[in-house]
């Protein structure tokens, strides 16, 4: 057996010796967006650390753990705190956690993260609906032999982030009244911002934000057939505009007076996407 499936395998084994919960949508909350996670109806709750041979967030401000309940009477399953590239696991340790979601149940996976503006149209604060991605600077999580229980070999991603799923995003963010931009996002490795000339680079390429996460995760959800939006708030901006050196408080300070209104975004876009399945 391969060994990437056998390990994703034990997990899931792991995971349902804790629970049964089958979740209909499944949602990754960036830097300083956990907090919507307790805001929900809680069904359940795993530390990443109780699911054998899981890997396990380091990073400061994400609690490394699934809620598992409800929005409404949808049944979600949240990620409170990512694994990041950068934290040194394998890609396939870093999309590990997407394609258990998938095998809980949920078809359709909500992305969201911190990341800073490449765009100069776009400011601190702001959310980005994700259009498309670039991901050329970091591994593709498909590398290595195909595991066909998940995927095909060569799979298409013309239309990586649903279409459907985005204009309910552009609806809900209308009729709530929350300002909403639309781009595409850059993945790099970090941990490391960007240097001025590497965000001068990536605006060349055509991407509005940037960050450490999320197109990985979105390529190896694609690739299980789960439909895939994705949410960005702009966290701070461009290094290349920037008055001062960014620090990581920054981003989680930034993203803490965007809580309420991204609340009652993601909320609201979770009900409408519900609707559409």
């Amino acid at each position: 057996m391969n060994q990437v499936y056998e390990k994703l395998m034990k997990c899931h084994e792991s995971l349902r010796g804790h629970t049964q919960f089958e979740p209909e949508i499944a949602m990754v909350l960036g830097s300083g967006l956990g907090s919507f996670a307790d805001k929900i109806k809680v069904e359940d709750v795993l530390d990443y650390k109780d699911i054998e041979g899981f890997p396990v967030s380091t990073v400061a401000g994400h609690k490394g753990r699934f809620v598992f309940g409800y929005i409404g009477d949808i049944k979600v399953v949240i990620m409170q705190g990512r694994v990041h590239y950068y934290e040194g696991y394998e890609m396939s340790d870093v999309v590990l956690p997407t394609r258990l979601m998938k095998l809980m149940g949920a078809g359709t996976l909500f992305l969201t993260n911190a990341a800073g503006s490449i765009n100069y149209g776009f400011k601190a604060g702001d959310f980005m609906l994700i259009r498309d991605h670039i991901m050329n600077f970091v591994p593709s999580p498909l590398i290595g032999p195909n595991i066909d229980e998940l995927g095909c070999r060569f799979p298409d991603m013309a239309h990586i982030y649903d279409e459907s799923c985005r204009q309910v995003i552009k609806d809900t963010a209308l009729a709530e009244g929350i300002p909403l931009k639309e781009g595409i996002y850059i993945q790099l490795s970090g941990p490391n911002f960007e240097t001025p000339s590497e965000v001068r680079m990536c605006r060349m390429l055509g991407a509005d934000a940037a960050g450490m996460s999320t197109a990985c995760e979105a390529v190896a959800a694609h690739h299980m057939g789960m439909k895939v939006c994705g949410i960005s708030c702009m966290s701070n901006v461009a290094a290349d505009a920037a008055l001062q050196p960014l620090t990581h408080e920054e981003v989680q300070e930034t993203m803490d007076k965007k809580e309420k209104q991204f609340t009652r975004l993601i909320t609201a876009c979770v009900r409408n996407l519900a609707k559409e399945r």
